[in-house]
């Protein structure tokens, strides 16, 4: 067999963000003026793999856009930072767009989005070569019917598939049994089992689908992850805010980078919180995207958030959660 050509193929999401600073989040009804304003390029696997590349991988992203300026962007954006593309094109269509409302007095953003039904990658766009030509194939919820194509393809041929998930929906049960690391927000495991203990939600959802480990980002409160045996948290890193937009892109970034390494998964979640957060101190999903060196600096010496779990918490639930796997 050949060598794979690429690191890392990302199928899914791209989108152009107005991202829109404002005082404080607008009351139903008032007026609030802007202090800025930007138009920034986005989108979760988009970014993910612009990071990936930035960091040394070889990427292969594969999406959608519509036949307006906005997709012209994109493809310089992608082309610039040498990730390889191949673009789904919709005639007569907008491509995704979102409008990020940024209360700058916390960091924390709102998000108003379009995404024009139009705007899917065909299965039969799919290339079996490109699937087989990677090392770890990285989705999102997008375009399940396209992705769990791709993902079956990947698991026939034993390369990992990390899935970038944040709401439950029917499509998804189609993708799921075939992706090793689900990467999900908090919320996902909690709707998909109907379990609100995050500590029982992750063993019931990696059960359910077989994975090889769960995670969910908890946002402030870090990352939890579940394999089965054992629970892996890490705290997230005391930094500046400005925009929280694309934090949860960079951590998928960081994941599939620390699986391609071969790191255990406590290694994995220090990184990924890391340089999740260091893309919160700019603004947008790539405006503070760092360097490997950063990335590691902040590693050793930065500061953590307080813990949400402690070790005799994890150690409590895994014994519980085994003893549900045994029965």
């Amino acid at each position: 067999m050949s060598a794979p050509r690429f690191d890392i193929l990302g199928i899914g999401e791209n989108a152009t963000d107005t991202v829109l600073q404002l005082p404080q989040f607008p009351a139903l009804g008032s007026k609030v003026e802007m202090l800025g304003a930007q138009i920034l390029p986005g989108g979760q696997v988009a970014t993910a793999l612009i990071a990936c590349q930035r960091w040394g991988l070889r990427t292969h992203y594969v999406g959608v856009v519509g036949d307006d300026s906005a997709a012209e962007v994109h493809r310089r954006e992608l082309r610039r930072a040498r990730v390889c593309v191949d673009l789904v094109e919709a005639p007569r269509t907008l491509s995704q767009m979102s409008f990020i409302l940024i209360d700058t007095s916390s960091g924390e953003r709102t998000i108003v989005w379009r995404r024009d039904p139009r705007l899917t990658v065909p299965p039969n766009f799919l290339q079996r070569s490109w699937v087989t030509g990677a090392r770890l194939l990285h989705v999102d919820g997008h375009d399940p019917a396209t992705t769990s194509v791709a993902a079956s393809w990947a698991r026939a041929s034993g390369i990992p598939v990390v899935a970038d998930l944040d709401h439950v929906t029917p499509g998804l049960l189609r993708l799921l049994p075939f992706v090793d690391y689900p990467v999900t927000s908090k919320e996902f495991p909690v709707d998909a089992t109907g379990e609100k203990n995050i500590l029982k939600a992750l063993p019931q959802l990696q059960r359910k689908y077989d994975s090889r480990a769960v995670c969910a980002t908890l946002g402030v409160n870090g990352a939890l992850a579940w394999d089965g045996t054992r629970f892996w948290y890490a705290p997230s890193y005391k930094v500046r805010v400005v925009d929280t937009t694309g934090a949860g892109d960079l951590f998928h970034a960081a994941f599939s980078y620390g699986l391609l390494h071969g790191w255990d998964l406590q290694r994995i979640l220090d990184f990924a919180c890391a340089a999740a957060g260091l893309n919160c101190v700019a603004m947008g999903a790539r405006g503070g995207i760092s360097g490997l060196p950063k990335v590691n600096d902040l590693l050793r010496k930065g500061a953590r958030n307080r813990a949400l779990f402690s070790k005799t918490q994890l150690d409590r639930a895994a014994s519980h959660a085994s003893r549900k796997k045994s029965r």
